[in-house]
């Protein structure tokens, strides 16, 4: 059993050579054969400095640099590439993720789960800056997917190797890997793990994670959910469009006819005892309600069109592309032509027709040019030199 480590870097140059002493110490103690993989992903320090230097002194340590930032999650997926382990781990480079608990996920795994993701049930993090936001976003993402984990934005993991070949993740999707493995058949688990407080450097997430992990929650929702019928949601959005728009298009002229047809008024009498009429101000009120009522109801209903037509063509889409990038199933296991039954195996008894056991009549006998005699007899083969005698 191999280990693959996967480990984004973004301007944490102090912590990475005690991160990888507790990563030794653990693997070590356990026998744990294991490869280190830094992903520097655009630092401004001298952390891939200091990785080319722990490279060069662990062999089992290996390094990908990135031109720029390109985000967590494109720092992952360059990993998880690289990775050769049965079992790849992901965690962060600040020393918040203890090392000491790759035993406890490994004995999690052979639970049967694909995947383990870590519950940072003690979190040593500003309660109103990142706490709290995080608890409600978690409740969200296990709401709308349906996968219930206390703490989806947890980067210390654990995968088997078959998820990270079938998930690909971008933009900031990292947050959703348990998502992604769980609509993709995979066994989802988690444990609590021990959160310590940073030692060095600051957090890199601001406030603006939240509004880009609300609407990655939206796509990974509706791609997990609808990816296959894409006409299903656009489609129910658009009938619901439609007919909000015909009531609203046709319910005011509805009751303009009723109360013509009843003799009641639309407008309040000036005063009491005159005939029945409105100032000049309610008048224009009224009919910029009905007819704004009306003009709105007819977008509405065109727009309620346009997502009918823009599933429809969703859902024709894939016909024409003619190299998916994804299978639109999963397999868990094989069997072919080829596999041996087991050795207790009882196989079936061999049947034979009565017709097949009758000589064909009609199958020309062999020509003694094909080795046999006209008798049926098999040719001695001639000793010594061919000559006139020896062929008849």
């Amino acid at each position: 059993m191999k280990l693959s480590i996967v480990i984004p870097v973004y301007n944490e140059e102090q912590s990475l050579p005690d991160l990888l002493l507790q990563i030794e110490a653990v693997c070590q103690m356990k026998h744990y054969q294991k490869e280190v993989i830094f992903v520097d992903d655009g630092s401004s320090d001298s952390s891939w400095t200091v990785i080319k230097n722990l490279a060069s002194m662990h062999e089992d340590v290996r390094a990908i640099r990135f031109r720029r930032n390109f985000g967590k999650a494109a720092a992952l997926e360059a990993g998880f590439q690289s990775a050769e382990g049965d079992f790849v781990f992901t965690m962060d480079a600040d020393l918040q993720d203890d090392p000491a608990e790759i035993p406890h996920f490994l004995a999690k795994m052979e639970e049967g789960f694909d995947l383990v993701s870590g519950w940072k049930q003690n979190r040593h993090d500003p309660t109103l800056g990142k706490v709290l936001p995080s608890r409600i976003f978690n409740a969200m993402v296990s709401t709308l997917t349906g996968v219930h984990l206390h703490d989806h934005n947890c980067g210390f993991k654990c995968l088997r190797r078959d998820v990270i070949q079938e998930v690909h993740i971008y933009g900031e999707q990292h947050r959703f890997i348990p998502v992604l493995a769980a609509a993709r058949g995979f066994r989802v688990g988690e444990i609590v793990v021990n959160h310590r407080k940073r030692q060095f450097g600051r957090s890199k997430y601001g406030f603006a994670r939240f509004i880009k992990g609300f609407f990655d929650l939206l796509s990974v929702s509706l791609t997990t959910k609808y990816s296959q019928r894409p006409l299903h949601v656009m489609g129910t959005l658009g009938l619901v469009l439609m007919l909000v728009g015909f009531l609203m298009a046709y319910l005011p002229g509805w009751i303009y006819t009723g109360c013509v047809i009843y003799g009641s008024s639309l407008t309040p009498s000036v005063s009491a005892g005159s005939s029945t009429g409105g100032s000049p101000g309610w008048l224009l009120l009224n009919y910029l309600l009905f007819n704004g009522c009306i003009a709105i109801g007819y977008v509405v209903l065109l727009l309620g069109g346009m997502f009918l037509v823009a599933g429809v063509a969703a859902e024709l889409l894939p016909n024409f592309h003619q190299h998916p990038q994804a299978s639109n199933y999963a397999i868990s296991e094989r069997l072919t032509t080829m596999d041996t039954p087991p050795q207790n195996a009882v196989l079936p008894p061999l049947r034979l027709e009565p017709d097949a056991l009758k000589l064909d009549t009609q199958k020309p006998v062999a020509t003694p040019t094909e080795g046999f005699s006209q008798a049926g007899e098999p040719l001695q083969k001639p000793e010594g030199p061919l000559d006139s005698t020896n062929l008849r």
